[in-house]
């Protein structure tokens, strides 16, 4: 391997939300990480994820698509 290229690889302790610690290795510039953010805050694992209004965009959608509807149906010559 070459000398001087590789980062500098040691061991870090991360701090999590919750104030555990755990000891692992990184190249991460200072000896401890402090997480902002974890599986044990996040919303998506701890089940308080907040559900995006999908109704209302269905709803137009169906508008748009009736609409759209009513414009072929029209435009349709009888036989």
């Amino acid at each position: 391997m070459k000398k001087g290229i590789h980062p500098n690889y040691h061991t870090i302790t991360v701090v999590q939300t919750d104030g555990s610690t755990f000891e692992t290795r990184s190249c991460f510039k200072n000896d401890r990480m402090v997480l902002e953010i974890d599986s044990k805050s996040h919303p998506f694992f701890t089940g308080k994820q907040m559900l995006i209004d999908t109704a209302g965009r269905v709803d137009r959608f169906n508008k748009r698509f009736e609409k759209t509807q009513q414009i072929r149906d029209t435009k349709k010559v009888p036989d």
